[in-house]
């Protein structure tokens, strides 16, 4: 089938933004699926129709191809595109939207086939004489043939799952010791994740950049690629920051890299938008990693630095068109940084979180992009991935687009669940980052003891207790999102005073609240004094405040009873009044319990009731967010009661097992 006006995206999130405005721009009208989780997300409400394809976990919804084909049938839409995750590489679900008379805005069925398996994809690279690292592809997947092939190949070496992607059944192994147990975790993921248990082996490049390039094939034969994005800080190997173009691309590497880039997808016969990824070690050496059938999540940055509107370009091509340009006529202009914003603990070994967005404060400014799919008072679901924003900028070099990217992450506010803001913020201020010195083992490096949030300045606090002064004047008990406290309009009397006491890191801070007049507050700690006054307020949930004379925007929210977030000049944190509670709410449960850390599945529970455990035994693992977790014993005993089973769907906080201390 060629030629449509329908396009129905089969994607949740801001991918599933993303397609709907550049579908509905050219003229095509759109259609969005969804799950019951979703039911009032933003993509819902962009689409011209949508259609409800069931409850929340993605193989009864998102995954399921049965529900997005009869959607689609539903609706009369002519094509599907697919964003990135879910089927957007699944081979199957291209060939079924042909049988279905859709058209897939992708490449062929045979094309994903061929690039689906790393092992097949480089048997396939290395015919096609583009660089490869050394390994081990081949059928015989036994541990002895496994284990004799590390041999050969020299330790370090990555073990990878042939039908994975995103760090999931990848194991770097140092010596041979390890490696029968990284071969059985590898496949126990890679069998969990992607329903195969192949694996392929490749010598482990240390200290590599990753980066890759960006094709694009039409059905004429036409393949061009639009240079160079370096994704090489991750964590996980997931991808944290990217950028365009790499800071030490030449010329002259960047045409061998993409003819590399270009011979793989020709020999395909690749149509439509991929990239081609690639290590390249310190001495401009590049080898094949892999390559991803659709379009990425960090393409935004070569948008910025091409001027293209790659969503369009694959509309296009779908429709049969040639590309608009030969590649002597593709320029990369400045450069383009990217950030993924995440809902996750940066100070908890990056845990996913989920909740409401209180308050969702996007940036904005010269330069600055934000691709997202999130409303204020949105719900953030345990059942997806944990992204929620992209947050990109435009430079004429890297330096000012690095500082704008600061800049904009600074004027971001998120409240309502933890987010790795603060970390994106000291990843963009590092030096070695800021010299563009970063490689894939920047994060290991930079940041050998995991992360911590900064201590929040004085100021801080100082603003919070004005805020819980505030509040109760306006007699709010409950958390919410304030509308208006100070420019209500209330003057209220100067005699009043508030008393709120936080604790920062294990001290307690004592600070005392007055009114010196209308929107004026003295506020005291220790022998101190300071002053803030209300200026005028930006919007539900900030305002322009002074703080001993100096001006600042100010956001915030208040989560539930006797708490505060606020983010000021950049800095954010949250506290709780100590003194709004009593003794008996301020007790928490036994060090032997154990509770859910995230909302998730709960995949194994390893104990028994009448085990006996020491510190550190495993006791529980769980999924969510599409990494496991496993949760151990912080105290030795007996297990007495456990509360939840294999398969089970938990809550935050909900109480899995008890153990009764020994002893």
């Amino acid at each position: 089938m060629s030629g449509f006006d329908s396009v129905l995206v089969a994607n949740r999130g801001e991918i599933a933004c993303r397609v709907i405005r550049s579908a509905q721009a050219h003229g095509y009208r759109t259609i969005a699926v969804y799950s019951e989780a979703d039911a009032d997300a933003p993509h819902v409400q962009m689409a011209d129709q949508a259609v409800l394809i069931g409850p929340p976990p993605v193989k009864e919804s998102y995954l399921d191809a049965g529900r997005i084909l009869e959607a689609a049938a539903r609706t009369g839409a002519q094509a599907i595109h697919p964003g990135y995750g879910f089927l957007s590489e699944n081979a199957d679900f291209a060939r079924a939207c042909g049988e279905a008379g859709l058209v897939f805005i992708g490449p062929s069925a045979e094309a994903i086939d061929a690039m689906g398996n790393k092992a097949e994809s480089k048997r396939r690279m290395l015919d096609a004489e583009v660089p490869c690292i050394p390994g081990y592809q081949d059928t015989d997947q036994s541990d002895k043939t496994l284990i004799a092939a590390a041999a050969d190949i020299g330790f370090p070496i990555m073990v990878k799952a042939a039908a994975g992607g995103g760090g999931r059944g990848m194991r770097l192994v140092h010596d041979a010791a390890e490696l029968p147990d990284a071969l059985a975790s590898a496949r126990s993921e890679a069998e969990s994740a992607f329903g195969s248990g192949e694996l392929i082996l490749e010598k482990a490049v240390l200290q590599p950049r990753h980066v890759e390039l960006q094709v694009f094939g039409d059905q004429h034969g036409n393949v061009i690629h639009l240079g160079e994005r370096d994704c090489s800080v991750q964590r996980r190997h997931q991808k944290v920051v990217e950028e365009s173009p790499c800071a030490v691309m030449t010329d002259e590497l960047r045409a061998a890299m993409g003819e590399a880039a270009v011979n793989a997808a020709k020999s395909i016969d690749y149509v439509g938008a991929g990239t081609v990824e690639f290590l390249l070690d310190a001495d401009n050496n590049f080898y094949f990693l892999e390559m991803n059938t659709r379009l990425q999540v960090e393409h935004p940055v070569t948008e910025l630095v091409t001027d293209l509107d790659l969503v369009a370009l694959q509309l296009d091509v779908a429709q049969g068109l040639p590309l608009p340009l030969s590649q002597e006529e593709v320029t990369l202009t400045g450069h383009a940084i990217e950030v993924r914003l995440y809902a996750e603990d940066s100070q908890n070994d990056f845990l996913p979180a989920s909740g409401p967005a209180l308050l969702w404060r996007p940036p904005s400014g010269e330069g600055v992009r934000v691709d997202h799919g999130l409303l204020q008072g949105q719900e953030v679901s345990p059942f997806y991935d944990p992204m929620v924003a992209k947050i990109i900028t435009w430079g004429p070099d890297r330096e000012v687009a690095r500082r704008r990217l600061l800049r904009a992450l600074e004027n971001t506010a998120l409240f309502g669940f933890e987010t790795n803001r603060a970390f994106l913020v000291d990843v963009l201020a590092n030096q070695c980052f800021a010299q563009g010195g970063a490689t894939t083992a920047f994060i290991a490096e930079q940041f050998p003891d995991g992360y911590s949030n900064p201590v929040p300045g004085e100021a801080l606090p100082l603003v919070a207790a004005c805020l819980h002064y505030l509040q109760g004047l306006e007699g709010s008990e409950q958390g919410m999102v304030a509308p208006s406290l100070a420019l209500s309009g209330w003057s209220g009397s100067q005699g009043l005073s508030s008393h709120v006491r936080y604790e920062i890191d294990e001290q307690a801070l004592d600070i005392h609240v007055g009114q010196l007049g209308t929107d004026r507050y003295r506020v005291s700690l220790g022998e101190a004094e300071h002053e803030i006054a209300w200026l005028h307020e930006l919007g539900d949930g900030s305002a322009r405040i002074a703080l001993d004379g100096v001006q600042y925007n100010l956001a915030f929210c208040f989560p539930a009873r006797g708490e505060v977030a606020l983010q000021l000049g950049g800095h954010a944190a949250q506290f709780t009044n100590q003194l709004a509670f009593t003794a008996a709410d301020m007790a928490g449960a036994g060090s032997g319990t154990v509770t859910a850390p995230m909302h998730g599945n709960l995949l194994d529970v390893m104990v028994a009731v009448g085990d006996t455990v020491t510190v550190g035994d495993g006791l529980l693992v769980m999924e969510a967010m599409k990494m496991e977790h496993r949760l151990v014993a912080e105290v030795a005993g007996e297990v007495v009661a456990i509360h939840a089973n294999t398969g089970e769907q938990v809550s935050a906080g909900a109480v899995l097992l008890e153990i009764a201390e020994a002893g």
